[in-house]
């Protein structure tokens, strides 16, 4: 497996294309953080940001990577290695390479200008959902073999979770606003890997101050060490299920 996962990150780590996702990531991060007259906005505005590009960078290379590496995987199928070593090998390369551009591209920005918990929680935040979405895009190469419907598939998921979502939830909200659904909003939430994320960060900063009674209830739960811990196991679920899934799919799939 460790061949395999040497095999992808250097082939990923010579796509222009990571080179690209990592020089635009680096020039908005420095923008932002140079811009900004605190600290706090250079934060919001970075977690703006993060929770916008790295989900559909990470989600769309991922998932033409894997259509176009199909000759590849089923090379190595016909070798004798196991199915579920050869789909580890692929998705640690994978997230290894992504999560390096990402480092490179805003994790030491993030840590030059903000180097305390919040800088570091960010920067975990920003892997996991590079992590998240990576293997979301694995799951849609192994449900879908035709290439545009595995990409719309792709697309389509980053929209739901990073705009419709959000919709969906304000017009339940407006719908039973009659009813106090504060506590089952730390539920929904969860239900969101990009809106997790954004909440947790929100909380660290006191923003929960400009949001009423449903911040204060967020921030007694997020803002808490247990909360914490519990969003970012959230999180490596989110990261978890998906691969095991695409993973059980690809050990009985007809190549």
């Amino acid at each position: 497996m460790n061949k395999i996962v040497s095999y992808v990150l250097a082939d990923i780590i010579r796509n222009r294309m990571i080179l690209f996702y990592a020089i635009i990531l680096l020039a908005l991060s420095l923008s932002v953080f140079s811009l900004e007259d605190t600290a706090s906005k250079g934060v919001l505005s970075m977690l703006n940001l993060i929770l916008m590009i790295v989900p559909l960078f990470s989600i769309i290379f991922s998932t033409i990577y894997m259509y176009q590496g199909s000759e590849f995987i089923d090379l190595l199928v016909s070798q004798p290695i196991q199915r579920k070593t050869l789909w580890r090998g692929m998705f640690l390369g994978l997230i290894s390479s992504l999560g390096i551009a990402f480092l490179v591209g805003a994790g030491w920005v993030i840590i030059l200008f903000e180097p305390n918990y919040v800088g570091v929680l960010l920067l975990a935040w920003g892997l996991l959902l590079t992590f998240i979405f990576s293997a979301i895009a694995m799951l849609a190469a192994v449900l879908f073999v035709d290439k545009a419907k595995g990409i719309g598939f792709s697309v389509l998921i980053w929209l739901f979770y990073s705009i419709l979502f959000d919709g969906l939830i304000l017009f339940l909200v407006f719908q039973f606003s009659d009813y106090p659904i504060e506590k089952g909003m730390i539920l929904v939430s969860m239900l969101n890997p990009i809106d997790l994320a954004r909440i947790m960060i929100l909380m660290q900063l006191d923003v929960s101050a400009l949001m009423g009674y449903t911040g204060a209830i967020f921030k007694d739960f997020f803002g808490t060490q247990e909360g914490i811990l519990i969003s970012f196991s959230m999180l490596i679920l989110w990261a978890i299920i998906p691969f095991l899934v695409s993973a059980k799919k690809f050990r009985t799939k007809d190549l």
